[in-house]
């Protein structure tokens, strides 16, 4: 049996990959950094809300890995509802045949929320609809995958939280970003020590040249000087290739 210990498996084997916001930003980039490390025959789920950025993504994917026989699907659902989360499961089910050696699981979808003060926060609909995407949703889908592809000889099993540095800081007027980054944090660090064959990384990626950190600058007028989504992407894939974190681990770009 493949032991979640140990080190530098140079490819990710025979695959199902999963990723979660992956139209655009640093889905999309993962999704890229994926594909070159999958073997043959390796299954890649890309799962977002914009159908058309999805199946532009797998066009390009399948036409750049047309020896590896990858097989991408688009999974254009709403994550926050318990559907969009139940066909992800339905899709990934379709694939997970015997032959999988490794079941890798990127949680990256999540939104910024509403910057500003901790008493205007009165509606709770408002703040239960945010979670739903940052907490519940992860949770929920992570739950899914686990039950679709128990534990068994040679299986591999990775999960992948996005994190942020406010998992683990508190930031004045960020109490929902702040709050979901936190909750996850703790939620798999819990599957860490509740799963002993899975391996867990909350992986904080930077400051990226996204969508997000452009709205970060409109409402802040603070400049974080963002990276290449690229860069950060190929440090969480030579985390995942060295294989020699601990799991449940919190990393940094900055700090590995």
């Amino acid at each position: 049996m493949s032991d979640i210990n140990s080190t530098n498996p140079r490819t990710l084997g025979r695959g199902i990959c999963i990723i979660t916001g992956a139209s655009k930003g640093f889905g999309q980039a993962l999704a890229y950094q994926v594909s070159c490390y999958l073997e043959p025959r390796s299954v890649l789920l890309l799962v977002a809300r914009s159908g058309p950025l999805l199946q532009e993504m797998k066009e390009e994917l399948q036409s750049a890995t047309e020896e590896q026989q990858l097989v991408v699907h688009c999974v254009t659902v709403d994550l926050r509802t318990k559907e969009g989360v139940d066909e992800t499961v339905r899709v990934a089910r379709q694939e997970a045949v015997d032959e999988i050696e490794h079941v890798l699981l990127i949680n990256n979808a999540a939104s910024l929320g509403d910057i500003a003060k901790f008493e205007t926060f009165t509606n709770p609909d408002e703040v239960n609809s945010y979670l739903s995407l940052n907490v519940s949703s992860p949770l929920a889908l992570t739950a899914g995958i686990l039950q679709l592809c128990p534990c068994r000889p040679g299986l591999r099993w990775s999960v992948v939280n996005l994190s942020s540095m406010f998992a683990l800081q508190a930031l004045p007027s960020w109490v929902l970003y702040c709050t979901a980054k936190a909750a996850r944090n703790m939620m798999f660090s819990v599957l860490a020590k509740e799963q002993q064959h899975v391996k867990v990384l909350s992986y904080s990626p930077g400051p990226m040249d996204t969508d997000m950190q452009k709205e970060i600058l409109r409402l802040t007028n603070v400049n974080h000087n963002p990276m290449p989504c690229h860069e950060s992407a190929a440090k969480l894939m030579k985390l995942l290739l060295d294989n020699n974190f601990s799991s449940g681990a919190h990393l940094d770009f900055f700090d590995v």
